[in-house]
């Protein structure tokens, strides 16, 4: 890749964060232009920088790249069937901090059952029947990465999620401690943290139509 990549968002996770994990697992250093005001998000979408007026967009190797997942593809070797679960998940738990107050407590519930009773189950299972470090052949991949990323983020709703689940428990130890990505990890990375209702609040006001 020629020059630092350029990420184009809001100052949060959201859809970005799946491209800054790829990125820094890559050890491809990035920087990021952060969309402040709904005037920022206006002007790239005036410019011609937006193919589809939204962003996630990404510069990089003299292209603008729109769209999550071909942006993820083009970092990353394409791992559809394990990456298309992750991104389930992903949504499921990203979507929880905009759930109206009295709806929280159920999608909570169903959000952790979900996790508990079919992703991380077929994941620990991936990895037993695949008998390696990692979930696809013999190296780090798009879908470790991701796979790391939603873990995380499942235990900051249920620190003992993995309770049931060993080689999930190894797994992440093992690729937290990719020198790359235990740096991502470090307090002060570019690693955003937990989205809160503020952050929805302020997300809102610059992409609200």
């Amino acid at each position: 890749m020629s020059g630092k990549p350029k990420l184009h968002y809001f100052n949060g996770r959201g859809r970005m964060e799946p491209i800054r994990w790829l990125l820094a697992a890559a050890g491809v250093e990035f920087e990021e232009s952060y969309l402040e005001k709904k005037e920022d998000l206006t002007k790239l979408q005036k410019d011609g920088s937006l193919l589809f007026q939204q962003v996630p967009m990404v510069e990089i190797d003299g292209m603008k790249l729109v769209q999550t997942r071909a942006i993820a593809n083009y970092i990353a070797t394409k791992i559809d069937m394990y990456v298309e679960g992750m991104f389930d998940l992903n949504e499921l738990l990203m979507m929880y901090v905009i759930q109206p107050a009295d709806k929280k407590e159920e999608y909570f519930a169903n959000m952790m059952d979900k996790a508990e009773n079919r992703y991380f189950p077929a994941f620990e299972k991936v990895l037993k029947d695949h008998g390696k470090d990692f979930l696809v052949g013999n190296q780090l991949s798009r879908a470790d990465v991701q796979l790391l990323e939603v873990i995380l983020m499942a235990e900051e709703y249920n620190p003992s999620i993995l309770a049931k689940f060993p080689l999930l428990q190894s797994f992440k130890a093992r690729i937290s401690n990719i020198p790359t990505i235990k740096k991502f990890l470090q307090p002060g990375s570019q690693r955003k943290p937990r989205t809160t209702e503020e952050d929805v609040a302020r997300a809102m006001k610059i992409f609200r139509s």
